[in-house]
């Protein structure tokens, strides 16, 4: 038995219902966004996404309650099982996925729905890499220290990336920073190196596209990148949209356009055109953002966004009051992977950001999705229910 056990009525009375309360309308909005966002997508069925969203919310409750009772503590021994596990996932989809949009991300359960384990691999990245750092405390203090840990995370993001799902690497990449510098990384010597990279990415984008370099720079023009064609043409479609009207530069000129007709206050519901007139694509996906600021407007978008800051203070509070390190870098884990999520996501429908494919959490219609969201609340509220709540 856990040193840390408590009775039933001992460890629900720390329920953080601000978490609760942020997530719930989270959901309620999605469902509403879905009502209007795809009512046109397909006609013989306007409200087809609005119910199967339905179905992943009421099996994903189902997955918060189930991770939130389990103390979190138990998947520090599982931690070697759960890291092979994800691997042998990540890997299957090669061998039984099946082949959408240039990718093969999805493996078929039935004749109408796929999963895509690299949804779950996030989650299942966070608890076995929080696992690693652990045991790492005080031990990451230069760039040697850190090759470890880059190890830990560079399978489940080569997998991912040969999919290829270079949104979905970023992630990986961008939960391996956070929880780095919760788990107590050198800040300065950790961010040089990150800037380092970011860095050399830059150049070696602008390298592979200009044309016309003086001198010996001449010699890396059209330098190769190991990117599919259609990813290095959402970064010239982000560069200038412009120049691909009728690919990645019309849906993120639609966009902006949608956004942008929407003011204030929006258009109203289920009153948009990019949306309800199909122009805009994926506008019940990816690019689901894009409906709210033309329907509901600023004012709407706004009340998005505050919902989003409430869940992530909440979780960011959670952590603080964690009764372990481990608890702490599962719930750091979790708050950058939807923070990367919501900026980059929200960040691509504006045009700040390239077209990745990331989904907005809770909000955007997929079951995968869904489930790992919830995977990810469960088990923040399981770090929650066990938390020593006598530090505040």
């Amino acid at each position: 038995m856990s040193k840390y056990k408590k009775s039933d009525r001992q460890l629900f009375r720390g329920l953080d219902y601000g978490l609760i309360a942020a997530v719930v309308l989270l959901l309620g909005l999605s469902l509403l966004i879905l009502s209007t966002a795809s009512i046109n997508v397909i006609a013989d069925d306007p409200f087809h996404y609005v119910k199967t969203q339905i179905v992943w919310i009421v099996t994903g409750i189902v997955i918060v309650v189930v991770l939130a009772v389990f103390d979190y503590d138990m998947y520090k021994k599982l931690s070697p099982w759960i890291y092979g596990f994800m691997i042998i996932l990540l890997v299957a989809v090669f061998f039984f996925g099946t082949e959408a949009k240039g990718a093969q991300r999805w493996i078929p359960i039935t004749s109408t729905q796929s999963i895509q384990p690299s949804e779950f691999a996030k989650v299942l990245l966070i608890v076995t890499f929080a696992s690693f750092l652990n045991t790492r405390e005080g031990k990451l203090n230069n760039v040697k220290d850190f090759i470890l840990p880059l190890l830990f995370v560079l399978p489940p993001t080569f997998l991912i990336f040969l999919q290829p799902d270079l949104g979905t690497a970023m992630v990986f990449g961008a939960i391996f920073i956070g929880m780095m510098f919760v788990a107590g990384a050198h800040p300065i010597k950790f961010a040089a190196i990150i800037f380092g990279v970011i860095a050399i990415v830059i150049l070696a984008v602008y390298f592979h596209l200009a044309t016309d370099l003086p001198g010996p720079l001449k010699y890396l023009e059209g330098l190769p990148l190991p990117l599919q064609d259609y990813q290095i043409n959402r970064f010239i479609s982000f560069i200038d949209p412009a120049r691909d009207t009728s690919g990645n530069g019309h849906q993120v000129l639609q966009s902006i356009w949608a956004i942008g007709s929407g003011g204030f206050w929006g258009k109203g519901y289920q009153q948009g055109t990019q949306g309800q007139y199909n122009i805009l694509p994926e506008h019940h996906t990816d690019f689901v953002f894009s409906v709210v600021g033309e329907e509901f407007g600023f004012f709407g978008t706004l009340i998005l966004l505050f919902i989003f800051c409430m869940l992530l203070l909440r979780m960011i509070t959670i952590a603080m009051k964690s009764r372990d390190r481990y608890g702490t870098l599962i719930t750091a884990g979790i708050v950058s992977m939807i923070v990367f999520h919501v900026f980059i996501n929200i960040g691509m429908t504006t045009g700040i950001m390239p077209v990745t494919g990331i989904p907005l959490p809770f909000i955007t219609s997929g079951g995968s999705s869904m489930w790992a969201n919830m995977m990810a609340v469960g088990l923040v509220i399981s770090v929650n229910l066990r938390g020593d709540r006598r530090m505040f």
